[in-house]
């Protein structure tokens, strides 16, 4: 009998049980609150007279009001570039003990934010609290007292100046608890290694050692660490070596493109969960079993705030024009995109995170990502989200019987001088037929957008579809940026990027 699994099941449930459920809107006032009070007598904080914004009655209406919207550059330009001056109390009292590298989606070089301790504990009691909402997936007991594999960044930070930087995943990592590093795979040895390849050659080397219950990372990179194992122990599926995995903790983007590639890797159903842990800090995870969103950390370090995502508030660069309004958690509704805003315990104030969510259930605080406001293809009016390009590739991979990974796609001039939408698609179908692909994709996005309905009678000629390996991809980020880690996939590119990634491709 698995008595340790036991004893940590009893004590996830007794703590569900005693807990009950929270008041997401009082617990967002209370960390508005908090965040006002620590940061008044910053730099920042006397700027924008949070004294008067902590007097007021309405602090959230009088925090919207008096503080701009800020995105990385704005912020790091007229705030946070002070910090690696070496000047404290900028936008957070004293400075940070963390920078975490981020190139995210859209660019080469890497953008520097503010991790502080208080961030890393916000983080530490997000995860604790989604361990805790494990007991809702009724998992067999055995499970607690296996190992989870944790496939991020590599946590060999480098230290420059009086801080230490690297990618969010391998900071988490390396503050990981006393207690959870038994559990814990690859191991801290094997966490240090900063080439990719290298190490998830040693991972596959070591597999035969560990019994893992979870993975958790980046589908991609998780799936290409999966081949590497199946390949090396020359395996049918991964299961015939972990045959207790049971659990993926997806992150970083939507599971949904790599559902298919990677159930194909298994040889068993495994559980999903999702969660959102982003440069900027641990914002939601999935909680309950009956649906596939996710809940907002409201009571952690991070105050939310939320545009509705229209045209009408976008500059054409993704940022969010100023006049912009900004909801609270208690003023949204459903069935409406949103822009996310986050203020934080690292000194992020109303910055935008680049991404665009839906409420799926108010009174629970549950979300799911819909997109990038990088990533909304709107060139010719189309209004395309990334959730909608993602239904759509869905749907190429149930009508072509294949698997498609990885995709990206830009509107271009073409050389009749009209506008097509040319989609790259990462598969390994044999002999595709892109023009009925290209097809298939128009027919159903116009059933299932009239804006692109509408573009594709006007602005929008067509649609082109060009196929090639799932690999071409991952070679991408390498070339661009780098391999694994939080590394992701640009859904849509810009005409500049896009004659690059053609140059790259040969096409």
């Amino acid at each position: 009998m698995a008595i340790l699994g036991s004893i940590i099941k009893g004590v996830i449930h007794a703590k569900d049980v005693f807990s009950g459920e929270p008041n997401h809107v009082e617990e967002q006032k209370n960390v508005l609150k908090n965040l006002l009070e620590s940061a008044k007598n910053t730099q920042f904080g006397k700027h924008y007279n949070f004294k008067a914004i902590l007097d007021h009655e309405k602090q959230e209406k009088k925090f919207a009001d008096s503080i701009p919207y800020f995105d990385y550059n704005q912020i790091h330009e007229t705030w946070w570039h002070k910090l690696h001056d070496g000047e404290t109390d900028v936008t957070w009292p004293d400075k940070p003990s963390y920078f975490a590298l981020s190139s995210g989606t859209t660019g080469k070089s890497s953008k520097r934010i503010p991790v502080t301790d208080e961030m890393i504990e916000a983080i530490r009691q997000a995860g604790i609290k989604q361990v805790f909402a494990l007991s809702n997936f009724n998992l067999p007991t055995d499970f607690f007292e296996k190992e989870i594999m944790m496939l991020g960044s590599s946590t060999e930070l480098k230290e420059k100046n009086d801080h230490l930087e690297g990618e969010i995943s391998g900071i988490s990592a390396s503050n990981i608890p006393f207690w959870f590093k038994g559990y814990y795979k690859p191991g801290e040895e094997i966490a240090k290694i900063d080439d990719w390849d290298t190490r998830v050659q040693t991972i596959a080397e070591r597999a035969k050692d560990w019994d893992i219950g979870a993975l958790s990372g980046i589908p991609s990179w998780i799936e290409l660490m999966l081949e590497k194992v199946i390949d090396y122990h020359h395996l049918n599926h991964i299961h015939e070596i972990w045959p207790n995995l049971q659990v993926f903790t997806s992150g970083g983007v939507a599971f949904g493109p790599y559902e298919k590639s990677f159930n194909a890797l298994m040889g068993q159903p495994v559980t999903i969960i999702d969660t959102y842990l982003a440069s900027e800090g641990f914002i939601a995870c999935q909680m309950r079993p009956e649906t596939t969103s996710m809940q907002l950390i409201t009571d952690g370090g991070i105050y939310f705030e939320f545009v509705p995502f229209k045209p009408e508030y976008i500059n054409e660069d993704g940022s969010l024009l100023q006049e912009a309004p900004a909801l609270t958690l208690a003023e949204v509704s459903l069935n409406q995109d949103y822009i996310l805003v986050i203020s934080t315990v690292s000194g992020a104030w109303r910055y935008l995170i680049g991404d665009t969510i839906e409420f799926t259930d108010i009174e629970r605080a549950e979300i799911k990502i819909t997109g990038r406001t990088k990533f909304f293809l709107n060139t010719v009016g189309s209004q395309l989200s990334v959730n909608k390009m993602d239904d759509a590739v869905k749907h190429l991979e149930d009508t072509f019987s294949t698997k498609i990974p990885e995709y990206t796609i830009c509107a271009k001039r073409c050389e009749d001088g009209e506008f097509y939408h040319c989609w790259y698609l990462g598969s390994d179908i044999k002999q595709p037929d892109t023009t009925e692909m290209a097809a298939s994709l128009d027919s159903f996005l116009k059933e299932a957008n009239k804006n692109y309905k509408v573009a594709r009678s006007k602005a929008l000629k067509g649609v082109r579809v060009t196929v090639v390996g799932p690999e071409t991809f991952y070679d991408w980020n390498a070339n661009n940026k780098k391999k694994g880690g939080q590394v992701k996939m640009e859904r849509v590119m810009n005409e500049d990027t896009f004659a690059e990634w053609e140059a790259f491709t040969g096409n």
